[in-house]
């Protein structure tokens, strides 16, 4: 019989210098948001890109098919100004993947809270980037 898979939970192997540059993309990432600069938000991913939300998978094969239009839609919508991240917490990495929980809350310009949002982030690295 097959032993048992390893009990969670699973300690993170990501090197100390890994993890910064995780956390460095991550804070770009957030920056580039609130830029609505969507050519930097591209420039932090690898493609084909993969985002699963609202239970729609969505594949976006080349780079400049990032829908910056739902940002245009959440400040119409909502007042939508600008996110920030509460937390970001490596869960689970190995030397060429770390998953990351995240909070981020959305703001208003006034600075009043829209919501607050959990997700998980995959970074990995591909041909050494």
């Amino acid at each position: 019989m097959p032993e048992p898979a390893a009990t969670f939970p699973v300690e993170a192997q990501i090197a100390s210098d890994g993890q910064g540059k995780c956390e460095d993309v991550l804070t770009r990432w957030m920056a580039a948001l609130n830029r609505y600069d969507a050519s930097a938000m591209d420039a932090l991913m690898h493609f084909p890109h993969v985002r699963i939300a609202g239970g729609v998978v969505t594949v976006y094969q080349p780079p400049g098919n990032n829908p910056m239009d739902l940002f245009e839609r959440l400040r119409k919508q909502d007042g939508w100004h600008h996110s920030a991240w509460n937390e970001t917490k490596l869960v689970q990495s190995s030397p060429a993947k770390a998953h990351y929980a995240v909070r981020y809350t959305r703001y208003r310009e006034d600075r009043s809270v829209i919501g607050v949002y959990d997700s998980l982030y995959v970074l990995s690295l591909l041909g050494g980037a």
